[in-house]
């Protein structure tokens, strides 16, 4: 990604008493842009040279900055420079994704990097599954890592569907043993479990911040995202923050109206997910669990694929003209928990469609892959214990004094 077009933070504040947020925007730029030296720092932000300075030497030396080589200046003009970097090390988190047919633990690095992670597949979760999971997993994990990585360990976050006890229909599972969700305390159990702080957030929304955080989404100010999972859900980004609406819901996408590929009308959420093509399979007599099985590997189902991609990638392209109706973004962010080259060729079909679409009054969006794929929950659940912890984020800002 070319990081002249990288959209830059700026603002800082320069009076006493006020440094732990002077810290997280120098820490927020510099992961959103790059390794940089003190004085891009420092103009970027407003703040002085001296205060930048000041607050760089703190966070190297508590670990969270690492120094890079120093670079010259362009001929015998200009004195050196010493970029600083966020230190991967620095500070870890783990993040629980709660999916249709999978949960996933992850560690996550300051960088973004997923450092260790253990998965579990089923035909639909329950809370003894799910918390069972965690349960081993969460020892697996910590039984493999060193004592400094244990002890930078910062929180776990859980991303999980919204009202989970409403999707046994489309789960394939019975309304009865779904129903045990509605008394489930999240956090209860989770810390009960783990002894650490634990952050909820809403999957699909968890996706888009792991899109906005680590993605290209970096490249643009407002744009809305679309996660084609089990179930498709999404996200929307405005002026460079997540938006996560009244209820934390923004971005359900999925009882979006849309027409089939024969022009009757249909639900976003039944013409755009993957049960979609696991009902493709099953009609046949194939197990749709081998589209869950890691590595992803759909190549011997292209029979299947290519006509569930035809129907998905309109139904998306008509969300998305909906979309950019009601606000003007930039672009349109297009991730799924599938193979990179059926994701590839589920947005060139986007974009072919998006040809055929009345877009009269509207400005086209640039329609674009995600970057982070099928962990893009887990990622952005791991995110909120870090951003909490280290970096800016106005959406959190706008909705925790309520």
């Amino acid at each position: 990604m070319s990081l002249e077009h990288v959209r830059s933070l700026s603002g800082g504040i320069n009076q006493t008493g006020v440094r732990a947020y002077n810290e997280r925007l120098l820490l927020s730029v510099l992961q959103r842009n790059g390794a940089l030296p003190g004085g891009d720092l420092a103009r970027r932000t407003g703040l002085s040279p001296q205060t930048t300075s000041v607050i760089l030497r703190k966070l190297e030396q508590d670990g969270f900055l690492q120094r890079g080589d120093t670079v010259k200046g362009q001929g015998k003009v200009g004195k050196p420079s010493v970029p600083f970097d966020i230190h991967p090390d620095g500070i870890f988190s783990m993040g629980l994704k709660i999916g249709r047919r999978s949960a996933d633990l992850l560690v996550l690095d300051l960088k973004g990097r997923v450092r260790k992670q253990v998965r579990q597949t089923y035909d639909y979760p329950m809370p003894d599954t799910v918390f069972g999971f965690l349960t081993d997993g969460f020892a697996t994990l910590m039984a493999d890592m060193p004592d400094e990585m244990r002890a930078r360990l910062c929180g776990l976050g859980i991303a999980a569907p919204f009202e989970l006890w409403n999707w046994h229909e489309l789960a394939g599972a019975p309304a009865v043993d779904f129903a045990a969700w509605r008394e489930v305390d999240f956090k209860e159990e989770a810390t009960r479990i783990t002894d650490l702080p634990v952050h909820m957030v809403n999957d699909a929304t968890a996706a888009c911040r792991a899109e906005h955080v680590f993605g290209i989404g970096r490249e643009f100010r407002d744009y809305v995202y679309f996660f084609v999972g089990a179930f498709i859900g999404g996200g929307i980004v405005l002026d460079h923050a997540v938006f996560e609406g009244n209820q934390r819901n923004a971005g359900a996408f999925g009882p979006l109206p849309v027409t089939d590929l024969d022009g009757q009308p249909g639900l976003l959420i039944d013409l755009a997910s993957i049960r979609g093509l696991e009902l493709r399979l099953e009609s046949d007599g194939l197990d749709p669990r081998q589209l869950w099985q890691l590595p992803q590997d759909w190549s011997h189902l292209d029979a299947y694929v290519e006509p569930w991609l035809q129907q998905a990638a309109d139904a998306l392209a008509r969300a998305s003209v909906t979309s950019c109706a009601i606000i003007d973004f930039e672009a349109v962010v297009i991730d799924g928990a599938m193979p990179f080259s059926v994701r590839e060729r589920l947005v060139e079909m986007v974009h072919t469609r998006m040809d055929k679409q009345d877009l009269r009054g509207l400005i086209v969006p640039t329609i674009v892959e995600g970057l982070v794929g099928d962990n893009a929950r887990g990622i952005g659940a791991a995110a909120g214990p870090i951003i909490s912890q280290l970096l800016l984020d106005r959406s959190a800002a706008l909705f925790d004094h309520a």
